[in-house]
């Protein structure tokens, strides 16, 4: 069966890619289509700085540690946020064709979707095996 990868790249909006995967989902039962359509959701995290260093320093020294605590409160603010991509298989059969094109047509098309940047992958072509590997090891 013919398999085409949508990725949606949100960026850090958490909100849209959730709005995505529902959109989809409600899809899936609407339509019944099953194991068609499937989706995962990827979340990339944001590297967090490293404080254990810093927080034996700090023992030695009140003032230091008073430092580090102001420091500490604005880090979250600063810190770069998560990363939210949705991955989309199509998998038609190949008596499906038709159906397999006005999908791949219509989720890019849809709200949630716009913002976001998107690839598709069709087999055969360059980054089919990759994107099949990342939705495998997806949960």
């Amino acid at each position: 069966m013919p398999q085409t990868f949508l990725v949606f790249d949100f960026g850090s909006s958490e909100e849209a890619a959730q709005q995505a995967r529902h959109r989809i989902e409600a899809w899936r039962q609407a339509f019944r289509l099953g194991d068609r359509v499937q989706f995962k959701f990827e979340r990339i995290e944001a590297e967090k700085p490293a404080e254990a260093a810093s927080e034996a320093e700090s023992a030695k020294s009140p003032k230091k540690k008073a430092k580090k605590e102001k420091e500490s409160e604005a880090a979250p603010a600063s810190a770069a946020p998560d990363h939210f991509r949705l991955l989309v298989r199509l998998e038609f059969s190949d008596h499906e064709k038709l159906t397999h094109q006005r999908w791949l047509d219509r989720i890019p098309a849809e709200s949630p979707f716009q913002a976001a940047e998107k690839q598709i992958v069709r087999r055969g072509q360059p980054g089919f095996d990759e994107a099949a590997k990342r939705f495998d090891e997806l949960d």
